[in-house]
């Protein structure tokens, strides 16, 4: 199968697109006569409300839904011509639109009463209201106003951060706290004690609703939207996605009975990525390979620079070995000395003597990263050894996106590619999530599932990474099993979790209390 929308996008990806990457977009891009915007957005309106259809509108919307099919008649020579075109490439990219499309169907499974009771609008709402107190007891950062909801305090933030001797928050240039998602979701990383407020904050800013789409067979279903990013990862809707950024929603995944689910995660997919990139690359030496073989590349790299004693039990040096982890993944894309000083906690002296270490141990890694930058910045594009591409100087001219893409576009493949072995071998798919796949099974059955698709995803690491004999360039997994009556559990989210089902116990005591008067 070839499908026409990841085609479209790989020849595009990083090209300014007037009329944008969907079907239209791509009429119009190659001078081709379509519908209007409106005129599509209308029908599709109508047909969203459903029946009944007067004899006319069904005449109508059956004469819009052949203009799709026709335009894709129209469109496929010209995405054909193109020099960019690769048919292998193009049926790869469409089995796994049909395996993302079989993950779509399935649905993860949810459990439906704790789900039910959240999607209530005035219940969710009283819970908002109480995770405040609940939660802000520790920080101290907002404040009920008149109004009688909650608001967040910047100045108390800003002291909490003093008391807590949190230093280098990045700034605006107003000189105001940068207080955007991702510089809260970048900072909480460095400091494991912001987790809880950040939730909190992307619950009363972002969740009003809990919109999660789930059908009556207590399944999460929403459009993974797979090649959607530039890297071609999916990115589906974070709002009616159980795996979005709300880690503790994650808590309400259960399977059915007599069944049971598995997270399987690539382990460091990133750290050996990149060293499996840059191996050979103006000499022999590979450090990063050889710390990766190490079993867990990231307390090695502590103890190798004397953070923790060789000796150590790892177990005892946790908050160490999250701290390295954090570093590699952060220097491995070219973060600066003070961003990276604010994320670690740490002075700029230390982050200095730490972004040297790094380039001093795995310099063959920075010389390829550095001769990648600007191989691509002469030629103008970037391509994975599967066929992805993006374009540069248009949109797309960042130093260290373009030091981010070559690894995070090669995830992509490597987890594409496991993704199809794994439905082709009968393994019941139902998620991708960034480095890592959810499936089900029998509760007899799933431990055989999971042996399978290990396997299968060690195989496509090699695949794409170009393993040898030895398996040096192939990634190891990591697995976690859950059982009716069990459900999944994210360690991130578990606190938040734990708050809110008190806080929904005592939501439904009150309510019964008042039933009964």
């Amino acid at each position: 199968m070839i499908d026409l929308s990841p085609a479209f996008r790989n020849i595009v990806n990083g090209r300014a697109v007037p009329a944008g990457k969907g079907l239209l977009g791509a009429l119009r891009y190659y001078g081709l006569d379509t519908i209007s915007q409106k005129q599509k957005e209308a029908m599709q309106r109508r047909i969203m409300q459903g029946p009944p259809f007067s004899p006319e509108e069904w005449e109508r919307i059956l004469a819009y839904v052949v203009t799709d099919i026709d335009a894709l008649e129209r469109l496929l020579p010209c995405i054909m011509a193109e020099p960019e075109f690769d048919l292998g490439i193009s049926l790869y990219h469409g089995e796994f639109v049909a395996v993302s499309a079989l993950m779509e169907h399935y649905g993860v499974p949810i459990d439906l009463a704790a789900f039910s009771q959240l999607a209530d609008k005035r219940t969710w709402s009283a819970i908002r209201d109480n995770m405040v107190p609940a939660i802000d007891a520790k920080y101290g950062v907002y404040i009920r106003g008149a109004d009688g909801d909650w608001h967040f305090k910047m100045e108390r933030f800003r002291s909490y951060l003093e008391r807590q001797r949190i230093a280098g928050w990045p700034l605006l240039e107003s000189g105001k706290l940068d207080m955007n998602r991702k510089t809260f979701e970048e900072m909480s990383k460095g400091h494991p004690e912001l987790e809880e407020l950040r939730q909190l904050r992307h619950a009363r800013d972002k969740m009003r609703r809990v919109k999660l789409t789930v059908g009556q067979d207590g399944r999460n279903r929403t459009i993974l939207w797979p090649f959607k990013a530039k890297t071609s990862r999916t990115q589906p809707k974070a709002s009616q996605w159980i795996f979005s950024p709300a880690v503790w929603l994650r808590s309400l995944i259960r399977p059915e009975p007599e069944k049971a689910i598995a997270y399987i995660d690539y382990s460091s997919m990133e750290f050996l990525i990149g060293a499996s990139l840059s191996d050979g690359h103006c000499g022999p030496v590979n450090n990063m390979l050889d710390m990766y073989n190490t079993g867990d590349p990231y307390w090695s790299f502590a103890v190798h620079i004397g953070a923790a004693p060789s000796y150590a039990k790892k177990e005892l040096y946790v908050d160490v070995r999250n701290k390295y982890k954090n570093m590699l993944l952060a220097v491995q894309y070219g973060m600066g000395m003070e961003t990276l000083a604010a994320r670690l906690g740490v002075s700029s002296i230390d982050a200095h003597q730490m972004l040297n270490q790094h380039k001093e141990l795995f310099a063959q890694y920075w010389r390829w990263s550095d001769d990648w930058v600007q191989a691509v910045l002469q030629s103008g594009v970037m391509c994975t050894a599967f066929g992805w591409n993006c374009r540069t100087g248009i949109l797309e001219f960042n130093e260290r996106s373009i030091r981010n893409w070559p690894v995070q576009a090669t995830g992509a493949d490597i987890l594409r590619i496991a993704c199809i072995l794994m439905v082709r071998h009968g393994i019941k798919l139902l998620a991708p999530i960034h480095d890592a796949v959810l499936i089900e099974s029998s509760a007899e059955n799933i431990e055989a599932d999971v042996a399978l698709a290990r396997e299968i995803m060690r195989r496509a690491s090699r695949i794409v990474l170009n393993a040898d004999a030895t398996g040096t360039h192939e990634l190891r997994t990591d697995y976690k099993i859950i059982r009716w009556p069990d459900r999944y559990t994210d360690k991130r989210g578990e606190a938040i979790w734990v708050r809110v089902l008190d806080l929904l116990e005592q939501h439904q005591n009150r309510h019964a209390i008042r039933e009964i008067a």
